[in-house]
């Protein structure tokens, strides 16, 4: 638990920057600067919401225009530079594939990552059943309208909603008539279009579409990638009762190039440690809603949809026999890069065949969703109920397999078309999760408001595993949990609102992290499955309190938290290696501080956030990290959590239709995965523990912008991220380094068997990026 004392001092510290800014102007968070939403929904299903000031919590709400504004690359790239308590691990090295964090808690399309926040598009869970990942590529950004990002293990938002929730609604023709229109290009070969046109008929009848593409030379070597969605939208509203028929769909093939060794890092940041790393995405979802007003206090809404999606990918990676490769082999590698001829190592032509210094793996999921939701909020005297029910269904079938390859000096994988592809594993499983729930929100006085909300989740995991030992007995888990919320909140005056609040989420196994849970027999991620030990599903507690206000020409929001979590699902695992298990934790916590301030001042706009996050392990354990086996204690520190981060922003309106503006991130330190307990290695027997601090050190980046207004219609805008061309890290990992400084051991360099090293995420340097956008 935080100390006291030091609770104590940020509470002072706190209270001082307020008073500093007694001419602050905001809503509750950062990144609403400029909006206010006065009514928000208190679910991801259509309702008629509540009025912000009485939610016990301190929501983060952007529109549309605010995030265009705003100018960052992607959504998640918005969020982590404008949203409080938000920070994007690059490890991919895909701007459409960042790992992105949010008090600690992830939502990411890295596999195997512990996943926490839930993900919304039009009230459907985007969450994908095969590992809870998220795919950022596939959600239609053209067509955002609004997010909101909710705090805390709120029950309401469902499963997997342990530290927040983020709900996006797309753009309709009723909402948004007209077209917009953007194409940019960008430093590092990259070129994005967006098109969005609503159409909004006399006659109740309204159309939306809505599409992005992208290509990406990629600012590191061996990263191009190519994306494309789309989002289309028909409805109808006349009278009580409206509804709206949405189809997406997106394809992508992005590369990724994971971490770095030091070595190699050290003299490029652009290179990559071992390539293909390719992802391919492809996403079909049909969704419709309707709603319909029964009287003037009460409303049902309803969501049914059916979701398909895909995902291919090919890893070239290090083979498990790459040491006896090299121990055999002096010479390594022939004139063309392939791999030496076995004679040329004292081989015969059968020992050389069973010995490959890389694999190729590839893997192909495909995952099939349907559900369906109902929700009913009528207002009764002092309360404002909403009640309602929730099931989804998913059918996921998954294979991996293996192909024997050679290792390039370059590094590449190729492999070898003689050898072919083996399976090495498949499994066939499905998902079934029913929830119900029901919230009150009672105006207890006209000063004080006190929300109750409770949620039974019910869900049951089946799988069917094969793997070098064929055909595994089929598995089957059900779980089901209770889970309250209790908050309230109370007006002091003069602008002056205190507020508290007490929640519990969970978050149930996957089929995946049933599939490979077993320390006896580590998988390969994507993953090398077996039938497995039972994992229990994570239970999360979140407690929070806080206060916030307006002041002349502004506002402020300051919430402590804490969140624990019991019986957390980890995969101990990291290096380019990708082997290990998922494994219950005992505890894990979260906890902390947000402070978000801003200011408007005649032509200029200001805010700032501040975040402090103390996110550890709250039990002793050991951790299985691939390269070594850490040892933790009551208060380790979670790896590639920052535990401070601060954001500041400016816009200046210069003149009539000119506006510059300038962003700084800082953000502290980051514990190394494979370092949390402070070694580097692990002692042999009789030897002395090897120490080393490997923490990723901080940095402060600086962006700067500008757009200029030509007319009512045409909008050109410039932006430099990275202004000073900042060299930094988002991530950092132990792993053994198979290529010290970018090179092939060799028995004639010394001793063959790999050291330990930190590999790390390089973060992109200066970016240079121009755009026009017509709207009419």
């Amino acid at each position: 638990m935080m100390p006291v004392p030091r609770i104590r001092r940020l509470s002072q510290l706190l209270a001082a920057a307020l008073l500093v800014h007694q001419g602050a102007a905001a809503d509750d968070n950062a990144a609403a600067v400029l909006i206010s939403i006065e009514i928000i929904g208190v679910a991801p299903l259509p309702g008629q919401g509540i009025e912000r000031a009485l939610l016990p919590y301190p929501i983060q709400a952007a529109s549309d225009s605010v995030i265009r504004k705003a100018g960052g690359d992607n959504l998640s790239e918005f969020m982590a530079r404008h949203l409080a308590g938000v920070n994007v691990n690059e490890v991919s090295g895909s701007p459409f594939q960042n790992d992105l964090t949010y008090r600690g808690f992830r939502a990411s399309p890295v596999l195997g990552s512990a996943q926490g926040i839930s993900v919304y598009l039009d009230g459907v869970r985007v969450n994908e059943p095969f590992g809870d990942v998220v795919n950022w590529d596939m959600i239609p950004e053209a067509a955002i309208g609004s997010l909101l990002l909710v705090p805390g293990s709120n029950p309401l938002y469902g499963l997997n909603t342990l530290g927040g929730a983020l709900a996006l609604e797309t753009r309709s023709g009723k909402s948004h008539p007209g077209l917009d229109a953007e194409l940019s290009i960008a430093s590092g070969g990259r070129r994005r279009a967006d098109l969005a046109y609503g159409l909004r008929g006399n006659d109740g009848w309204h159309s939306f579409v809505g599409a992005t593409v992208f290509d990406d030379a990629g600012w590191r070597d061996h990263s191009a990638g190519q994306m494309a969605n789309a989002l289309i939208k028909v409805g109808h509203g006349r009278g009580a009762t409206q509804w709206s028929a949405t189809l997406t769909g997106g394809r992508s093939r992005l590369l990724g190039n994971g971490l770095l060794p030091d070595s190699l890092y050290q003299s490029s940041r652009r290179a990559a440690y071992t390539f293909p790393d390719q992802t391919r995405n492809r996403l079909l979802q049909g969704t419709l809603r309707a709603t319909h007003q029964v009287d003037a206090a009460s409303e049902i809404a309803a969501t049914i949809y059916a979701r398909d999606s895909r995902r291919d990918t090919v890893n070239g990676d290090i083979g498990e026999d790459y040491d006896d490769y090299v121990e055999a082999c002096e010479d390594g590698f022939d004139a063309d890069g392939r791999a030496a001829e076995p004679s040329s190592c004292g081989l015969t032509q059968a020992q050389g065949a069973a010995l490959h210094p890389g694999v190729l793996n590839t893997t192909a999921t495909r995952q099939d969703s349907q559900g369906l939701a109902a929700n009913y909020s009528v207002r009764r005297g002092a309360h404002r109920i909403d009640a309602g029910l929730t099931f989804d269904q998913s059918d996921v079938r998954y294979a991996q397999f293996e192909q024997p390859a050679a290792i390039t000096p370059w590094r590449e994988v190729i492999g070898d078309d003689e050898e072919g592809s083996e399976p090495s594993s498949s499994v066939t499983g499905s998902s079934r999760a029913a929830g119900i729930y029901l919230a009150d929100t009672w105006t207890w006085s006209a000063t004080t408001h006190v929300t109750a909300s409770a949620r039974l989740n019910r869900a049951r995991v089946s799988n069917t595993l094969t793997n070098e030992r064929g055909p595994q007995p089929h598995e089957s888990f059900t779980y089901t949990r209770f889970n309250p919320s209790l908050g309230v909140t109370h007006a002091l005056g003069s602008g002056v609102t205190l507020f508290a609040s007490a929640g519990q989420g969970n978050r149930v196994p996957t089929v995946i992290e049933l599939g490979c849970a077993d320390p006896e027999n580590p998988c390969r991620l994507p993953v090398g499955l077996q039938a497995d030990p039972y994992l229990k599903q994570v239970v999360a507690r979140t407690f929070e309190a806080g206060m916030r206000g307006t002041l002349d020409r502004g506002a402020y929001s300051v919430s402590l938290y804490r969140t624990a979590n019991r019986d957390d699902i980890l995969f101990l695992s990291s290096g380019p290696s990708r082997q290990g298990y998922f494994s219950n934790f005992k505890r894990t916590r979260h906890q902390g501080i947000d402070l978000t301030v801003t200011r408007s001042a005649g032509v200029l706009d200001l805010r700032g956030s501040y975040s402090y996050l103390d996110a550890a392990y709250d039990a002793a354990g050991e951790l299985f990290t691939g390269a070594r086996n850490v040892q933790v204690a009551r208060g380790t520190r979670l790896a590639g959590l920052p535990r401070h981060t601060a954001k500041l922003g400016l816009d200046w309106q210069a003149a009539p239709g000119l506006e510059l503006g300038a962003d700084l991130l800082a953000v502290s330190s980051l514990v190394t995965q494979g370092n949390e307990d402070g070694l580097v290695a692990d002692a042999e027997e009789g030897e002395a523990e090897q120490r080393g601090d490997w923490r990723v050190p901080g940095y402060a980046l600086v962006s700067l912008r500008a757009s200029v207004r030509h007319g009512p219609r045409w909008q050109i805008y410039a932006r430099i991220t990275n202004l000073f061309d900042r060299r930094h890290e988002t991530f950092g990992a132990i792993a053994p380094d198979l290529f010290p400084a970018g090179r092939q051991l060799k028995p004639h360099d010394g001793p063959v068997e790999a050291a330990h090293a930190r590999f790390v995420a390089p973060g992109a340097g200066r970016t240079f990026i121009a755009g026009a956008r017509y709207s009419f």
